[in-house]
């Protein structure tokens, strides 16, 4: 071709980058470690002081309150170790074994709370109108303070009161303050902590139902699933993780129950409601022996870890089926 001599040879292109120099590399590696390292300080920064508060009020304290266990503190002198002298004492005291037994026994509100928690879930759970108001009513004893349930309760328990009045017109009690009986304190005590409880348990598990999604309910509808069918193969078994979290803040809460015995009860009649948290309270702050109810606090601690363990396994560590 003419002038074919006269054109210039192109350099190739080619698509491979030019590779970076190792002080290039070097200095994008430094800046990219200095960002890092700011965000990490700024993060922790914005943590320090929830983190500071969890150790003056949790961490210290735990450790603490175990250092105390060992123990015998009267808070005018200075502790002194005595070893494993204030569990000596409470494995021969009748009435820390009185008051564990009560706290063990008030572990049976835990399933009542959890059936009725679930069901409540489950009504509220319908897109009905004005269906807000009545989530509202059931939450509402739960944000009133105890001492205001107490006393409520405390008057409707009296001789001649409302439960007192109902109870008799159905021929299921004789007469006279639930509270005053041995018997029935316990049990009446137990139900002023269902009633308190279910709106709280209801949020937990209304929020676990509409996490569930809607096509699994469907899809077993059409294959032909009943109601209650669908309930225990599609719904209870994704419910398990807010199940495992439920039991555990109730079994807990059972085992330390304190607020309804101090308000109604004081432990009374003949020590039927006295607890083993209770009993903590009385050795420390009426009897001055810190150490003694130090101890009883750690046994309340390692009890709690059990039943924990004890829910993990009865809901196969809150898993939720596929």
């Amino acid at each position: 071709m003419p002038g074919a001599g006269r054109m210039r040879r192109l350099p190739l292109m080619t698509t491979t980058p030019r590779r970076e120099s190792r002080r290039a590399q070097h200095a994008r590696g430094g800046t990219g470690a200095r960002v890092t390292v700011r965000n990490t300080l700024i993060a922790y920064a914005f943590m320090l002081p929830f983190l500071v508060l969890l150790v003056l009020y949790h961490t210290w304290p735990v450790f603490f309150g175990t250092y105390l266990a060992f123990t015998k503190y009267n808070i005018i002198s200075p502790p002194e170790w005595v070893g494993l002298e204030n569990f000596r004492t409470l494995a021969a005291d009748s009435q820390f074994w009185s008051g564990l037994k009560n706290s063990l026994k008030y572990i049976l509100v835990v399933p009542v709370i959890q059936i009725l928690a679930i069901a409540v879930a489950l009504l509220v759970n319908r897109p009905l109108r004005g269906i807000g108001f009545f989530r509202t009513a059931y939450y509402v004893p739960v944000v009133t303070s105890f001492a205001v349930v107490g006393l409520i309760w405390t008057w409707m328990y009296q001789q001649d009161g409302p439960v007192d009045a109902v109870l008799g017109f159905l021929g299921l009690h004789k007469g006279g303050s639930l509270l005053n009986n041995p018997f029935t304190a316990l049990y009446a005590v137990m139900f002023v902590t269902l009633w308190k409880g279910i709106g709280y348990y209801m949020v937990l598990y209304l929020a676990g139902l509409q996490a569930i999604g809607r096509e699994l309910e469907e899809a077993a509808v059409i294959d032909g699933a009943t109601r209650w069918q669908v309930f225990l193969n599609v719904t209870l078994p994704g419910l398990r993780p807010t199940i495992l979290v439920c039991s555990l803040l109730s079994t807990i809460s059972a085992i330390k129950v304190f607020e309804e015995i101090y308000v109604m009860t004081q432990g009374g009649p003949a020590g039927s409601t006295y607890t083993a948290l209770f009993y903590t309270y009385s050795r420390a702050f009426v009897d001055f022996q810190y150490g003694l109810a130090a101890a009883a606090g750690l046994i309340i601690a390692v009890i709690s870890i059990l039943f924990g363990l004890i829910n993990f396994k009865l809901t196969r560590g809150g898993k939720a089926d596929a």
